[in-house]
């Protein structure tokens, strides 16, 4: 079978194709180490009839034999996609999706499914290139090849695919996506790095690239074939002429006017009008869909055109001002922490719920990473853009927002040994005119403040968008809804005073220049900054206090030898002082213990307990003991949870005894003085000792009380 090899970072990166899945229009194996995915490319023959936008599909499919796993449950087949593999596919489509050909309606559906995993081999890298080499052997129209990679830094630098380390938390996680020609597509998670910095990292990156698209060059020369003729469904310049003589004026006037819900109704009508003047009661559905396409192509170039050549955009503002802000804490009684965001037309409530470690999410994927602490959940109700619909489970969207808002606060949140909570955010989207995903970002900080969580620093984040013509370019600050769906690109970008936290960026166009992404990511940095100010003139910086609603956590260290005493068999002893106490308990392997409870009581009645059963007896202690059975040579007395001793009947009391039931009776509270323990661990007590030394403490009392009344004398 023809395959196609180069190294990358050290590791070897193969493509193969015609052994598996040879009835797709394009199959090929991608292996980088020993991460092998398999990935297909499918089309239909004949265009989507009905629809006005591009069918592509994208299924990232994880298989957990990739990694020698059995899924867990009942039914131990794999389920939904998790949400790393939604994620997955989301990246897999936004670099491909702008390279078809303008009209074409004919569905495409990638499928990458993942057949073994290397850690230190990224299977979602290794999907994106074998995505664009499947499109560019296939018959499928495809303006590529493009590829992909991550990088990352450590101590030396930039590195391009860092390998998995589970113990290091690295400073940026970065993937790049392009042509060999411009960038498509990034993603970013990172621990405040400059803004310079970000941009090398990008640049880096897109290096890497062009070798990989040469691969894909080579292999497509070996494995050319003729690519589908397709119908492009597009309105006749004479039909655009005759509808732009007819609605220009209105469009204009309708995208005059702020409001985004009057602006839309006013669209709309125009929209309407458009179709009863142009469409007769026989016309095939096709000329409805070019009257439709030529409608939305003038309001396209409309808008576009007042921005370029007026410098005006639909609401009046200039190109690198922001909407009006309002920010608000404290609106929930009984919740920990809440945030409300306000700008423009988007609103985003966000709210923080503090639990026990016990509480965090446990993760069945492909990844080492079996827990989740930190989670930010983000909700798109239909209501947020005044439309009626059905609620279900949470979107590719909703996943994907989520993930870049929880990314951005990330490298603020504690430590586990510095805040032994579970954190969960969740982002409610009120309403939406506009980057809901950085609105959350800035709603998640005003939360965590005000549920007094320590975080580092508040972040904040925005959107940027690109409207390019020709030569002619404007980066635009905040975009609005219609910015967005009308313009060429939607940059995101959060972090604080220090540096950037996250970064996304999506072309609708084939790809962007360095200085274009320089001047986005200088204008972002500004545009954040002036947010993160604004909110600060609410809360600037995390409560002194924990929210007086969030439960208390008490740490102790103990021995790991103890760790078995303290849950007992079968979890005896753990589930009895959580049924007493009613507090949560987690223990980690080395030996630390969270002890979480609304009630403080309650807390500190489970840590005395805790303290009992790990506690050492040492000779010389002296303690209150309960005895447990009486034999003729002497008395057992429980002195520690499940620790008993003996008190030789020498040892009961200073007169000589004749019976261990003449002093003490099952059941009896005595005081004891551990005298030794031998080289078995059974310990010898004294009763008699114990009393002795008790009366000493009484005496010394009596002395110090009698010199002091000599003194005041």
């Amino acid at each position: 079978m023809p395959e196609y090899s180069m190294e990358l970072n050290g590791r070897k990166l193969l493509l193969e194709t015609g052994k598996f899945a040879k009835q797709a229009n394009g199959a090929v194996t991608v292996r980088y180490g020993n991460t092998v995915v398999l990935v297909t490319a499918t089309a239909s023959d004949e265009p989507r009839e009905g629809i006005d936008f591009f069918p592509l599909t994208v299924d990232y499919e994880e298989r957990l034999y990739a990694v020698g796993k059995i899924p867990g449950g009942f039914i131990k087949r794999e389920g939904r996609p998790t949400d790393k593999a939604t994620l997955a596919a989301r990246l897999t489509d936004r670099p491909l999706r702008p390279l078809f050909p303008d009209g074409f309606r004919n569905a495409v559906h990638i499928v990458v499914t993942v057949l073994s995993v290397d850690q230190d081999c990224s299977p979602e890298i290794a999907g994106i290139i074998g995505a664009s080499a499947a499109l560019t052997i296939s018959d499928i129209p495809f303006h590529g090849p493009i590829a992909a990679v991550n990088v990352g830094k450590d101590e030396n630098g930039l590195v391009i695919n860092p390998p998995y380390d589970e113990e290091e938390e690295h400073d940026l996680d970065l993937v790049v996506a392009g042509t060999k020609d411009a960038i498509m597509m990034v993603e970013a998670g990172a621990n405040e790095i400059p803004k310079n910095e970000m941009i090398e990292a990008i640049m880096t990156g897109h290096e890497a690239i062009k070798k990989i698209i040469e691969l894909q060059v080579e292999m497509a020369k070996d494995n050319a074939v003729e690519k589908m003729e397709v119908y492009l469904e597009q309105p006749e310049e004479e039909l655009v002429n005759k509808i732009n003589e007819f609605c220009l004026d209105r469009i204009k006037e309708s995208l005059n006017i702020v409001d985004k819900k009057e602006r839309e109704t006013a669209v709309d009508k125009v929209k309407d009008e458009v179709m009863e003047h142009f469409i007769e009661e026989d016309s095939p559905s096709e000329h409805s869909n070019k009257v439709k396409m030529a409608f939305e192509k003038i309001l396209k170039n409309e808008m576009r055109r007042m921005i370029i050549q007026e410098n005006l955009r639909v609401d009046g503002r200039r190109q690198d001002e922001i909407r009006e802000i309002s920010c608000e804490v404290d609106l929930l009684p009984n919740t920990h922490g809440s945030g409300l965001f306000t700008r423009g037309q988007t609103q985003v409530l966000d709210v923080c719920t503090l639990g026990a470690l016990g509480d965090m999410q446990m993760l069945d994927g492909l990844d080492l990473e079996e827990s989740k602490r930190y989670m930010h959940h983000y909700n798109f109700p239909p209501f947020s853009v005044g439309e009626a619909g059905f609620m279900r489970g949470p979107s590719r969207r909703e996943i994907g927002h989520g993930f870049l808002a929880e990314r951005a606060v990330y490298p603020m949140i504690p430590s586990q040994e510095n805040f032994p909570y579970t954190i969960r955010l969740v982002s409610e989207v009120l309403e939406s005119n506009g980057s809901t995903s950085m609105g959350s970002v800035c709603a998640s900080s005003l939360s965590l403040m005000d549920a007094g969580v320590p975080i580092k620093r508040p972040v904040s984040g925005i959107a940027m968008g690109l409207i390019k013509e020709d030569d002619e370019i404007a980066i635009l600050s905040d975009i609005q809804g219609i910015e967005d769906f009308l313009g060429d690109m939607d940059f995101k970008v959060a972090g604080t005073e220090e540096g950037i936290t996250a970064l996304q960026m999506d072309i609708k166009i084939e790809g962007i220049t360095r200085e274009i992404l320089e001047q986005a990511i200088n204008r972002g940095r500004e545009g954040y900054l002036y947010i993160l100010e604004e909110m600060k003139k609410v809360i600037a910086a995390p409560r002194d206090q924990l929210s007086p609603q969030a439960p208390r956590v008490i740490t102790k260290q103990i021995s790991p030898d103890k760790i078995r005493d303290v849950i007992g068999p079968g979890g005896k002893m753990i589930n009895k002082i959580i049924d007493e106490t009613g507090v949560k308990i987690d223990i980690e392997p080395d030996g630390k213990v969270y002890i979480s409870s609304d009630d403080a009581e309650s807390a500190e009645k489970a840590l005395k307990t805790i303290d009992q059963l790990t506690k050492e007896a040492k000779p010389g202690d002296i303690f209150l003991g309960k005895v447990k059975r009486t034999e003729n040579y002497g008395a057992f007395v429980e002195i520690l949870p499940g620790k008993e001793g003996l008190i030789h009947i020498s040892k009961l009391a200073e007169e000589r005894v004749n019976k261990t039931e003449d002093i003490v009776k099952v059941g009896d509270e005595v005081l004891v003085k551990v005298l030794n323990i031998d080289d078995k661990g059974r310990i010898n007590l004294s009763r008699k000792d114990a009393i002795e030394e008790k009366d000493k403490d009484i005496d010394k009392d009596k002395s110090k009380e009698k010199a002091k009344f000599k003194n005041k004398s």
